[in-house]
């Protein structure tokens, strides 16, 4: 068990590392229709770093469900409309790693398999600009104490995409790490999926619910009053399971989290 041990702060002190950034806010499909509240979390964390925050109503999926299903053709409109949208910005942030992974290797596949070099160079030109919310803060603006409070015990899991295709490693855990009263437990096999992998869980429902079945089986060993992530796809089909045992486990956004202050 390891007990957060960061100095508190006022969150009024924190430098302004973003001060001059303007970031587009890429919410992703599910953020949009079901978890609103994530994206307002990551607009305050920015904005509270000296960020300027832009949502682009142009928006839509990034592609990924068709691409992932093999549909290549089908997902050149969504990767068109993307750079269309995210054009400009000195970065993208996203409270996502499976869709910020979609972007940075999906989207590059995708205009090249369509063979137009303009499209090429706009592609990589913004996906190379888009970042997971851990990531961006770390990697660009250099800081691990977001002045986040959030007086509880909780385990963590990293999301596959997260942890095996954008190779986060341990800045999510890094981030945590410093907010204030706040109780880490380690996740027991917490390598292993939670099941959900978009599609594979309708297309492979029963195995998709044994290993579900599993990681709240590991989440509950903690006694944790809420398990983390960084993906809500993931915290959604952990978070039904949690809800159909009465487990009284909530599932959490990082990003609601590093949000939450002692102002709050």
């Amino acid at each position: 068990m390891t007990t957060t041990t960061a100095a508190a702060s006022s969150t009024a002190s924190l430098d302004k590392p973003g001060e001059g950034m303007t970031v587009g806010l890429f919410i992703t499909c599910i953020n949009d229709v079901m978890f609103p509240q994530t994206g307002q979390a990551v607009v305050k964390i920015l904005e509270r770093l000296g960020c300027s925050v832009e949502f682009p109503r142009a928006q839509t999926c990034c592609g990924q469900m068709t691409t992932n299903s093999g549909y290549f053709e089908e997902s050149m409109p969504a990767v068109k409309q993307y750079v269309k949208a995210f054009s400009g910005y000195d970065y993208v942030v996203a409270p996502s790693g499976s869709c910020t992974g979609a972007v940075r290797e999906q989207h590059p596949m995708l205009a090249r398999k369509l063979g137009d070099a303009g499209l090429i160079r706009e592609v990589d030109e913004v996906s190379s600009h888009v970042f997971d919310l851990p990531e961006f803060l770390i990697d660009i603006l250099g800081v691990e104490d977001v002045g986040a409070y959030f007086p509880h015990r909780v385990t963590y899991h990293p999301s596959c995409h997260g942890r095996r295709f954008l190779k986060l490693g341990d800045k999510p855990a890094r981030l945590l790490s410093h907010v204030k009263g706040m109780t880490i437990v380690p996740l027991p096999m917490e390598e292993q999926c939670c099941g959900f992998g978009g599609t594979f869980c309708v297309k492979n429902s029963d195995m998709s619910a044994a290993m579900a079945s599993d990681k709240v089986r590991h989440i509950r060993e903690t006694d944790a009053e809420y398990v983390v992530a960084g993906d809500n796809s993931c915290l959604m089909n952990i978070g039904g399971v949690l809800s159909r045992q009465n487990s009284g486990v909530k599932a959490i956004h990082l990003a609601e989290i590093l949000a939450n202050t002692e102002e709050d």
